[in-house]
């Protein structure tokens, strides 16, 4: 119908028989941005948030999302996981997320490293909004892939 694989012939959701495709390593990057007021990033990189260490718990948070993406997106499919590394740029103006996620399997991690940075950010939100409830999360998005029949790829 469409040519999309989450598509079927009839046009319903389904989920991509991923069980012919090679077993090859494969890695993603993802990243995105929160911004907040100075004074609120201030108080993160000084540790004086009183939920405790912001990015430890946000780190943390967005390996464990990376591990439950499937159960958070209906069509992805459970991947057994190698690594999953989550890294903060924090700046005077809020903080960047860079998530990487990797496996060896027949199909790709984009899924995973975009959710571990998507849940990272809203980590930070939840652990500094007493700080300053404006803050903004944006630029979300796919850095590389690396591995499977569509090979590598990197955002210009």
């Amino acid at each position: 119908m469409t040519g999309l694989t989450h598509l079927d012939a009839d046009g319903a959701a389904r989920m991509v028989d991923v069980g012919a495709k090679a077993v090859t390593a494969r890695e993603a990057v993802a990243a995105g941005r929160i911004d907040m007021s100075r004074d609120a990033a201030k108080a993160i990189a000084d540790g004086l948030v009183k939920k405790g260490d912001v990015l430890a718990v946000a780190r943390v948070s967005g390996i464990m999302a990376a591990k439950k993406t499937a159960d958070l997106i209906p069509l992805c499919h459970p991947i057994a996981l190698s690594a999953v590394t989550v890294d903060f740029n924090l700046d005077e103006d809020g903080v960047t997320v860079t998530a990487t996620a990797r496996t060896a399997g027949q199909t790709g991690v984009e899924m995973e490293a975009l959710t571990a940075a998507s849940v990272a950010l809203l980590t930070v939100y939840d652990m500094a909004k007493a700080l300053d409830k404006s803050m903004v999360i944006g630029g979300v998005r796919l850095i590389a892939k690396s591995g499977g029949k569509s090979g590598d790829w990197r955002a210009a």
